[in-house]
């Protein structure tokens, strides 16, 4: 099957593959799964907790998910690995020993885990992976279309440059952790973009997607290039983005010059409306996390029909080639569409984002 290249949408992305009629699929998988009913135990492993979306979003989502699914008798064995790939490994090899139904794997290190995924395969056990593509024999991966992200960021950012970009605009690009195949597809997309209408000055790879990794790689690029000589920064995510603009500010630079995100962070849609952070990626967790239970529980089930209805996408991945996949599309998160996106979508509130801090430019942005 062809890998569906999914369209930016400029609005609400609270997208329900059930609403669209698309659990009536036709169509069976070549292997028929071993049904079970209801009473099931679905472990959850997740990679970190400096992205606060995955103890604010994917694991109460999930949990939630495969409840209401069960009508309340399955159950989530949760794990979070810190951003510690060998803990990781642990948590897993628990999961297996603990004879889980089926795992959705969210991936520190996609190469290291690859082994793990193997002993779960070995013992009957499917492996879906969740938001990063592991390796190994996985049975699907759902998640975001990485390479449309890094698109976004990168058009957004040469959108904010406007007439002054030029072949001769210095940008400066903190990236992802090399340890997670995300970053890499990120740092392509962005890259397509950026390809002879700017100069990559700097580009750095960011240690476990840390804040403060990425304030040290900025504070190295401001002395190397000098404070008033960086026309934009690509920064992978928001987490990032806040880092990058403590460097600047603590290099005295007061005109911050524009400030790619990904994640809509809190913390980041209060930047982007006080104009420190020009953009975030917009990727509608409830969506991807809801259709992983959904996967998750039709695997188990051996509801085939439904599961390939779920998966209609086909990703490569080191180890695996046509692996059944799902891709849920993303959207450029600005000053503009704030209103139509996390608050229309119910990731925040109003009150959240307008403290009083903010009020201004909270008024000035449209929000008041």
């Amino acid at each position: 099957m062809r890998r569906i290249a999914l369209a930016v949408a400029g609005s609400t992305l609270s997208l329900s593959l059930a609403a669209c009629g698309v659990l009536g699929g036709s169509g069976s998988s070549s292997k028929a799964s071993p049904a079970k009913g209801d009473d099931m135990t679905v472990g959850l492993l997740l990679p970190e907790t400096a992205n606060t979306r995955y103890e604010k979003f994917d694991h109460p989502i999930i949990k939630n998910e495969v409840a209401e699914l069960t009508h309340g008798k399955g159950q989530v064995e949760y794990a979070n690995a810190g951003a510690d790939g060998s803990r990781q490994a642990t948590q897993m090899q628990k999961m297996i020993d603990d004879k889980v139904d089926v795992i959705l794997l969210d991936a520190v290190d996609s190469h290291s885990i690859a082994g793990e995924v193997s002993k779960a395969k070995d013992a009957g056990i499917p492996v879906i992976a969740y938001d990063r593509l592991a390796e190994g024999p996985i049975d699907a991966y759902v998640s975001f279309d990485n390479e449309l992200v890094g698109e976004v960021q990168g058009r957004s950012l040469l959108e904010a440059l406007g007439s002054g970009a030029s072949s001769s605009s210095r940008i400066v690009m903190i990236n992802g952790s090399p340890t997670d195949p995300n970053a890499k597809q990120f740092k392509a997309g962005a890259l397509a973009q950026f390809n002879g209408k700017v100069t990559i000055a700097k580009s750095y790879d960011t240690k476990d997607w840390k804040a403060q990794n990425a304030e040290a790689n900025m504070d190295k690029a401001i002395r190397a290039l000098g404070k008033d000589n960086i026309a934009g920064v690509y920064a992978a995510n928001d987490g990032m983005a806040g880092g990058v603009i403590k460097a600047l500010e603590g290099a005295g630079v007061t005109k911050l010059p524009p400030i790619t995100g990904q994640d809509a962070e809190l913390d980041a849609v209060q930047r982007i409306v006080s104009g420190e952070q020009y953009m975030s990626v917009y990727k509608s967790y409830p969506t991807e996390a809801q259709n992983a239970a959904e996967m998750a529980v039709a695997k188990v089930q051996g509801k085939d029909i439904e599961f390939d209805s779920l998966t209609r996408d086909r990703v490569d991945s080191p180890t695996v080639h046509g692996v059944p996949a799902q891709l849920v599309s993303v959207v450029a998160l600005t000053k503009k569409n704030i209103q139509e996106t996390v608050i229309a979508d119910g990731i925040y509130k109003k009150s959240e984002i307008c403290t009083s801090a903010f009020r201004s430019a909270c008024a000035a942005a449209g929000l008041g």
